[in-house]
């Protein structure tokens, strides 16, 4: 039953993954060529003796890109950086914004572009290609079943090879390649050896995967919310004091009026309170709510405290320190840095990079057998039979009942993966009916 379902899924989720592993490829090799495509904006020409004030930095935005709201800024975290400030604007496609980058030391305008949340616009292409290949909600299917299917792909296949290891007395060599084989035994060996070496990190990356996909990423949040491991948030309202027309009405704070006033102090105040960049800061939604100052150090160690900022008083209002975050709310956030490459550096691309090769070079294997599995004789064209039926019929029924119903249970978790398998199973049942005829 394994065996049919590891060749079943092999065979018709196969692109799917081998889709994904090639744009993840992509995706683990290119921030260093993003960094240097964008070093103009990213760094100043010459290092300053002080930075200006954001507000005259914001002034110097604002002259030259009045369009939309900002979003938010993110100061300099190393002395050769550039002030970011995000504007939320409508002339960018969805959850896209525009970035202005701006010389703290002189307040020039280095620059504005697209980006993504954090990533530059190469960086950005990379990542939706990976997520939905540039085809928008529908594309996000193929990444979905893909991080739906890696891990019962993976699973079944590591069972498998400790079955065939074992059955040959080679268990032993479960990690390594029978080189003195030829045709589709050596084929299988390598298929299994490399599958045992990227097991872990290919089931870390369908956990991590399915978090946010489209349908499965609905029930991971539903499931967080019942159990109480989203992470926190700040509250930034305020305790109005006084008269409410005075509030956040001193002048000076963005060239221009009311919300960002006050940058500077809530700058100042995020300091004082032992917070380190990189941070990123998000202006008041309205008056009677303060700045919103969070690290967003996503490198081991991670920092991601947070505070809110009263812009008359610089007082602290609410605090939320990353230590103090539900354990399953920081693995999730840990995994997932991990996933895109970004926790451990450059250590953690090269993880990524050699992981996604052995996922490609597995697949490739595994289609390699399908075909070398092909009947030889006679003149039509044929590929490689699946593995004998009939696992069902010579079960437990008690076995089967809890097979079928933990298979019901994970495809209502996951609807992508219920629904292609109960793909394979119908398909499976036609076959067998289709030659039972012709048999009889």
């Amino acid at each position: 039953m394994l065996l049919r379902l590891h060749f079943y899924a092999g065979v018709f989720i196969g692109p799917f993954i081998l889709l994904a592993a090639v744009t993840g490829l992509l995706y683990a090799a290119i921030p260093q060529i993003d960094n240097a495509v964008y070093r103009h904006e990213l760094k100043v020409d010459r290092v300053g003796e002080q930075r200006l004030p954001l507000a005259e930095q914001l002034r110097s935005v604002r002259a030259e890109h009045p369009e939309g709201t900002v979003e938010s800024i993110r100061p300099p975290s190393a002395a050769d950086e550039t002030t970011h400030v995000t504007l939320a604007v409508d002339d960018v496609p969805p959850d896209y914004a525009r970035t202005v980058f701006v010389d703290p030391y002189t307040a020039e305008v280095r620059g504005a572009l697209t980006t993504y949340g954090q990533w530059m616009p190469l960086r950005a292409w990379f990542d939706e290609l990976h997520r939905n290949l540039h085809l928008g909600a529908v594309g996000r299917n193929y990444s979905e079943l893909a991080a739906s299917w890696l891990w019962v792909i993976s699973l079944a296949g590591l069972v498998l090879w400790y079955l065939h290891r074992r059955d040959t007395k080679k268990l032993r060599r479960l990690a390594a390649p029978d080189r003195d084989k030829k045709g589709r035994r050596r084929t299988l060996s390598w298929h299994g050896a490399i599958g045992v070496w990227i097991v872990v990190a290919l089931l870390g990356l369908s956990v991590t995967g399915v978090t946010w996909s489209r349908y499965g990423g609905e029930s991971v949040n539903l499931l967080q919310e019942k159990l109480n491991t989203t992470a926190p948030s700040v509250d930034t309202s305020l305790i109005e004091s006084g008269d409410p027309s005075e509030r956040h009405h001193h002048g000076g704070g963005d060239g221009g009026g009311g919300v960002l006033y006050g940058a500077d102090t809530a700058l100042r105040t995020a300091g004082a309170a032992g917070l380190t960049g990189p941070m990123r800061m998000y202006p008041p939604a309205e008056h009677g709510h303060g700045w919103q100052i969070a690290e967003e150090k996503r490198v081991w160690p991670t920092r991601y405290d947070a505070i809110s900022v009263d812009p008359d008083s610089g007082a602290v209002t609410d605090r939320v320190n990353f230590a103090d975050w539900p354990f399953l709310a920081k693995l999730t956030n840990w995994a997932i840095d991990a996933h895109m490459g970004v926790l451990f550096g450059l250590p953690n691309q090269i993880l990524l990079i050699i992981t996604a090769i052995g996922l490609i070079a597995t697949v490739v294997r595994g289609y390699q057998m399908w075909w070398q599995r092909r009947p030889t004789r006679g003149s039509a064209w044929a590929v490689g039979r699946p593995p004998l039926r009939g696992a069902m019929r010579n079960t437990n029924p008690a076995a089967v009942l809890g097979v079928g119903a933990a298979a019901v249970a994970v495809g209502c978790f996951l609807p992508l993966l219920g629904i292609s398998l109960a793909a394979f199973v119908a398909t499976d049942l036609v076959i067998g009916a289709v030659k039972r005829s012709r048999a009889a």
